[in-house]
């Protein structure tokens, strides 16, 4: 165990890397910890999933990316957390983020600062593998405390009642069927994969290993469904990935993209059918649990609330991701590319000079020729009112990640303003708001 310790902290704890020893005491620790609050029993997803971080092989993750906090008198693991890295993409630009989770403290050794402590290890791997990002999940206002911003689309669904499925009549037939997907259907879902892509300001990028692990690299019960939907002359239309189980009497589909060309008015209710039959399915493995409905959870929007809305009548709002971006200059001039694209597309199109973001305490200098973002300088305000635009606290990254314009910030925001004419033009036309729809890699 002493070569994997990172530090000795106080009242005989250690903070150290995990180890495969540790494989089964980590699952019962999450699986108790992460359990949904009034349930008895550990949760049986976050137990699959542990197990499949550290026993499968998985594209980006290993182990080790685990870090605990033992307590050295009674050998038990108190406090953890993992890192699994992932590419996303900014319209199109790369760059590589870290991902925090399965982050929990038994209760008895709550408020003793071993989760910070631990983020300081997580982010220091994450900067040392050249992230530029950090990303979590996790319950309201907590994570601020460890610099992360409330500021990219988490979810958002429409749902419906079993009385919302349009019935097939006397003399019809089904158009469309569903059938497993297969390692050698990839290429297939990656491509139609795009069109979610294209709708999002940021994405995950997933090459052909991750398809792979989705579809048969983890355990039946951490993972989804993946359907391939066919005409009845075999064409490939699209896919379909739906949750394994019910969770309050609802079936639920995270992933659902069809062909250019394919109407999801037309294919949809062979889906909502497909669901009620696999709903009951469900229903019959769980005494407990009867089919009522169908949440369809594709983000904040997508072409199949649009198509049928009278059959997804239930609109539920997205949470969002925590976001942390340790050096923000660092990352604006990565993307500048979008950015000048944007400027060049605005009524401020060849702006030459500067913009002095602010953020009272530091700020940022961007330093434009002829509509090129040519360098980016931080600076130290001289007074309250040195720079161009103001962004109190962590506010300026929900405009940086298309959360919300400056325009929308200023309403809630007070000292979110800008300064002078240039500053309120840059401010609105560089950082657009545009909504995401992030398939993470878990």
């Amino acid at each position: 165990m002493a070569q994997n310790i990172i530090r000795k902290l106080s009242n005989d704890l250690i903070l150290r890397n995990a180890t495969t020893a540790d494989t089964e005491e980590l699952i019962a620790f999450n699986s108790e910890i992460h359990k949904d609050v009034g349930e008895d029993a550990p949760d049986e997803f976050v137990a699959a999933w542990v197990r499949d971080l550290m026993t499968k092989p998985h594209p980006t993750t290993k182990p080790s990316d685990f870090i605990v906090v033992v307590d050295s008198k009674t050998k038990r693991i108190v406090s953890s957390m993992n890192l699994i890295p992932q590419t996303w993409s900014y319209e199109g630009i790369e760059f590589e983020v870290g991902r925090p989770e399965l982050v929990g403290t038994a209760p008895e050794y709550r408020r003793k600062g071993l989760i910070r402590e631990q983020f300081k290890v997580i982010h220091k791997w994450s900067s040392n593998r050249g992230h530029k990002m950090q990303a979590i999940t996790g319950i309201p206002n907590y994570y601020r405390q460890f610099g992360y911003e409330m500021c990219l689309n988490l979810g958002g669904s429409r749902e419906g009642h079993r009385t919302n499925i349009p019935k097939l009549k006397k003399d019809e037939d089904e158009q469309f069927i569903f059938r497993p997907a297969k390692v050698k259907d990839i290429p297939f879902i990656s491509d139609l994969y795009q069109n979610t892509v294209k709708r999002s300001l940021i994405s995950c990028v997933r090459g052909h290993e991750i398809w792979k692990y989705e579809l048969v690299g983890r355990s039946k019960t951490a993972s989804s469904v993946w359907l391939i939907i066919q005409s009845t002359d075999g064409e490939s239309v699209g896919f379909v990935q739906h949750a394994p189980k019910m969770w309050n009497s609802n079936i639920t589909v995270w992933g659902y993209e069809l062909k250019p060309g394919i109407s999801y008015l037309k294919v949809t209710p062979s889906l909502l059918r497909y669901l009620e039959i696999k709903g009951q399915e469900f229903a019959k493995k769980n005494e407990k649990i009867e089919f009522q409905g169908y949440s369809f959870s594709l983000g904040a929007s997508h072409p199949v609330y649009e198509a049928l809305p009278e059959r997804m009548p239930r609109v539920k709002k997205p949470y969002t991701w925590y976001i942390r971006i340790p050096d923000i200059a660092d990352f604006i001039f990565h993307i500048r590319s979008v950015l000048e694209k944007r400027l060049s597309e605005s009524p401020a199109c060849g702006y030459t000079g500067d913009l002095k973001i602010c953020f009272y305490k530091n700020g940022l200098k961007l330093v434009f020729r002829n509509g090129s973002l040519l360098k980016i300088d931080p600076y130290i305000p001289e007074h309250s009112e040195d720079g161009d635009v103001f962004f109190p606290n962590l506010s300026f990254l929900q405009a940086v990640v298309g959360y919300r314009t400056f325009e929308e910030l200023r309403e809630i925001y007070p000292d979110c303003y800008a300064e002078n004419d240039h500053g309120r033009a840059l401010a609105k036309f560089l950082f657009l708001k545009k909504p995401s729809d992030l398939w993470m890699i878990n």
